[in-house]
């Protein structure tokens, strides 16, 4: 197969999932006949008509609610949030209404929701347009959280979470859908299950969406010391695959959660916390993070300074083996 970007494989993926069942519909802000804001919509509506993808009102209250409406009549809903800080108006129906009708049912409703979100910052924008709220979802009882980190997993995790009954949040790193192209995968892994991307067995590297990359860039810069770095990729953080973590844990003795999100509270401390609980005398170091700072989004001209990078990650490195 030809090599696309995450955007083009998301639009492949998406076609493929609306080709396959008919009761699948796209809905969302500019999702129809510009194709979405960063495209990945683009050529849908006109394929498939104005009743399977949807342009609506500016409110995300109202496209989760419609989903929520459909989702009962027997639809497979892909709600698009424009960007990640959009989604917030929208919020009270994805905890109150998404995440329990199945439970206040029953498991007599199911809720085969897909909501897709652009999450991440790294494009030059300003708050708002650059946030990353998985933790609020992750600790959201009846979600699954899940986020990409390439063209391949783009492709196949999105007809995974549209085929599935559950309620899912589709996080997409926005910084990658225009980046380095490359193939598909035959066949899809596990929507659920981490990935080993880069063996090692000094330390181990966890990150997910658009920090995976980073977290390669640093492996192979360490690697020009002696290092090796085991880098693993998330893909889902709710539910989290803690065997895969542990059982590199186990082999390397450091970990090392990178995410874009602020510092505190969030999916790294989680799995330190799980980590020390399930393999304490594995370890030969504290579990440490390299994240976001705990404030809002800054200004597009101190972004860099806000985000992980290389450094910092290095850093954190020689911090893990100095103990």
């Amino acid at each position: 197969m030809t090599a696309l970007t995450m955007a083009k494989a998301l639009n492949e993926g998406l076609r493929k999932a609306m080709e396959d069942d008919p009761k699948v519909l796209i809905m969302g802000e500019d999702v129809g006949k510009l194709g979405g804001v960063f495209r990945v919509t683009d050529g849908l509506q006109k394929d498939f008509g104005e009743d399977r993808v949807i342009d609506t009102p500016l409110a995300e209250s109202g496209i989760i609610g419609t989903a929520v409406g459909l989702a009962i009549r027997g639809y497979r809903p892909v709600c698009e949030i424009q960007f990640d800080g959009f989604v917030f108006p929208g919020f009270d129906q994805i905890v109150s209404q998404v995440a329990k009708m199945y439970n206040r049912s029953a498991g007599l409703v199911r809720m085969p929701i897909t909501i897709r979100i652009p999450f991440g910052g790294g494009i030059g924008a300003v708050e708002h347009h650059s946030e990353s709220p998985e933790a609020y979802f992750a600790h959201t009882a009846g979600l699954k959280v899940v986020a990409c980190s390439n063209p391949s997993d783009a492709y196949w995790m999105i007809q995974q979470s549209i085929a599935s009954d559950d309620p899912i949040v589709f996080f997409e790193p926005k910084r990658r859908y225009h980046a380095a192209k490359s193939e598909l995968d035959p066949e899809p892994y596990p929507l659920h299950q981490a990935r080993v991307v880069r063996p090692g067995r000094d330390v181990t590297l966890l990150a997910y969406g658009p920090m995976v990359a980073m977290a390669l860039e640093s492996a192979a810069a360490a690697a020009e010391d002696g290092r090796e770095l085991e880098v693993i990729d998330l893909r889902s953080i709710s539910p989290l695959d803690m065997p895969s973590v542990i059982e590199s844990v186990e082999r390397t003795g450091r970990l090392i959660v990178v995410h874009e999100a602020p510092h505190s509270f969030g999916v790294g401390a989680e799995i330190a916390a799980r980590v020390q609980e399930q393999a304490f005398y594995s370890l030969e170091a504290p579990v440490l993070r390299v994240s976001g700072y705990d404030t809002p989004y800054p200004p597009s001209r101190l972004e860099n300074e806000w985000l992980p990078n290389i450094d910092r990650i290095l850093d954190a490195v020689e911090q893990s083996l100095g103990y």
